[in-house]
């Protein structure tokens, strides 16, 4: 709402000053975005027209919005402008820190998963609910057996843990690799922050597949790396677009997301996997590959093999166990050459990113129980299950009205709908049904997509999500004429 404090002393102008630079604060305006007209907000605050000049000319000043003659008033994208005054400038800080704050939509979608309405369903959360967690038996340990295992962890991890995922791997992709090859992590982000932080300097530039949930990370920018979005078909990277981007940039590493990619659940074809592994060997670019849904497309025979089986020497393989025993499990690891693992675990040493020996005890055991393979069956048929009802509800609520690509595993579709949205706040139209899905925003383009996860849809829920999309697009419809 555009009201000024009745109760402020400060002159009218320096009001309107205030109101704005609190909007922008609280993410009520958002980078780019377009103030109302001159005019308009002259009549909305009863002043002046010369008043509300007088205070667009200070924030102009400020740099915390940009004025162009035909193109209006927006917000500054660069860091929300640079404020003055003679106390400490704390949103100075706060703005221009690597590690950004999150959009108003994530915030309003968080506060109103936590809340946990009967209302609200969550299409959004990329993790599984408590029922698809594994029902397996843990070891009943004394606390000093805890103790005694220690003794088996060094600065990569609990060894046991990275012998049993090196057989794995072994067993399910015959890839051939030494448990000091092996570095456990506090899950695939810890992975990724270390590789950011440690093997690249700020400048650097990465290229990252585009769509990609990587956009929402703010770790990249955390380690001042310029990032370049890399162009994908329905078969994985467009190579020609890699080998472009490395000629203008100088590309020093590539991060993609291979198999169930997310949010597209595209599956790179095994001829582009091999070309892209061939065009990255050819020009020294490391390969950073994040695997979360390795586990369940092993039990498809149809599913090409990790990149790392086709490279094992320039291709960093992170995989996870949180898309696969629950999000709580907070245990990845990272495959890579013997003399990189070192580096990165002695890095995380320095920086005491400690990692507890508890999680890594429990998930050797539970990797080794005789159900853990009956898990995995089960986990990838209720998926299945649960793909399969969300798009039946689609064909038959909105016959023909949405664009997507049935993805042949993982948690996502990836929806485009029929209708334009100028800006990242009509997104807000789905919280506004008490639906929570993630915009296509979040991912790194401005097409009107959506990320609908199923993991947590019973059939249902599945006809209630498309039933709320038809009546947003009916709604959006009749805005547009």
């Amino acid at each position: 709402m555009w009201k000024l404090n009745e109760k402020s002393n400060l002159p009218i102008y320096l009001q309107i000053v205030d109101l704005i630079e609190t909007k922008i604060m609280n993410g009520e305006l958002l980078p780019e975005e377009k103030l109302p007209p001159e005019r308009q907000l002259a009549e909305i605050f009863g002043v002046n027209r010369s008043t509300v000049v007088r205070a667009l000319d200070e924030l102009t000043a400020r740099a915390v919005i940009i004025r162009k003659q035909g193109s209006g008033t927006t917000v500054n994208a660069e860091k929300w402008g640079l404020f003055a005054g003679q106390s400490t400038n704390w949103r100075r800080y706060l703005t221009q820190g690597g590690f950004t704050p999150a959009v108003p939509y994530i915030r309003q979608a968080g506060v109103m998963e936590r809340a946990n309405s009967d209302q609200v369903i969550d299409a959004a959360t990329g993790e599984l609910p408590l029922e698809m967690t594994p029902k397996l038996e843990t070891p009943s340990l004394s606390w000093q057996s805890f103790i005694a295992e220690e003794q088996l962890e060094d600065e990569a991890g609990y060894r046991p843990l990275r012998e049993t995922i090196q057989k794995q791997m072994k067993k399910a992709y015959g890839l051939q690799t030494r448990p000091e090859q092996v570095f456990i992590t506090s899950g695939a982000q810890q992975a990724l922050f270390l590789i950011t932080q440690c093997l690249l300097k700020p400048g650097d530039a990465v290229a990252i597949e585009s769509p990609s949930y990587f956009y929402s990370l703010s770790l990249f920018q955390s380690a001042g790396l310029r990032i370049f979005a890399l162009p994908m078909d329905e078969d994985g990277v467009i190579i020609s677009e890699l080998r472009e981007l490395y000629h203008k940039h100088r590309v020093k590493m590539v991060f993609v997301n291979p198999t169930f990619q997310n949010p597209t659940g595209i599956v790179m074809s095994l001829k582009r996997r091999k070309e892209l592994v061939d065009i990255c060997a050819h020009l020294k670019i490391p390969i950073v590959e994040d695997d979360p849904f390795s586990e369940l497309a092993a039990l498809d025979e149809k599913i090409p093999a990790p990149l790392k089986q086709l490279d094992t020497d320039n291709v960093l393989y992170i995989g996870s166990l949180s898309k696969i025993m629950g999000s709580t499990t907070r245990i990845g690891w990272l495959i890579g050459p013997t003399a990189v693992i070192e580096r990165l675990a002695l890095a995380r040493q320095e920086m005491d990113f400690g990692l507890s020996i508890f999680p890594q005890v429990l998930a050797n055991s539970v990797l080794n129980t005789t159900g853990y393979h009956s898990h995995l069956t089960q986990l990838y048929q209720v998926l299945e299950r649960r793909r399969d009802d969300l798009v039946e509800a689609f064909e038959t609520i909105l016959p023909g009205e949405l664009t997507y690509i049935i993805p042949k595993g993982g948690f996502h579709l990836w929806v485009k709908l029929p209708v334009k949205f100028r800006s990242i706040r009509d997104f807000d139209i789905f919280l506004a049904h008490d639906l929570l899905v993630m915009p296509g925003f979040l991912f790194g383009v401005k097409e009107t997509v959506i990320r609908v996860t199923y993991t947590r849809l019973e059939k249902q829920e599945s006809l209630k999500v498309a039933k709320i999309i038809k009546q947003i697009l009916i709604e959006r419809t009749c805005e547009e004429v």
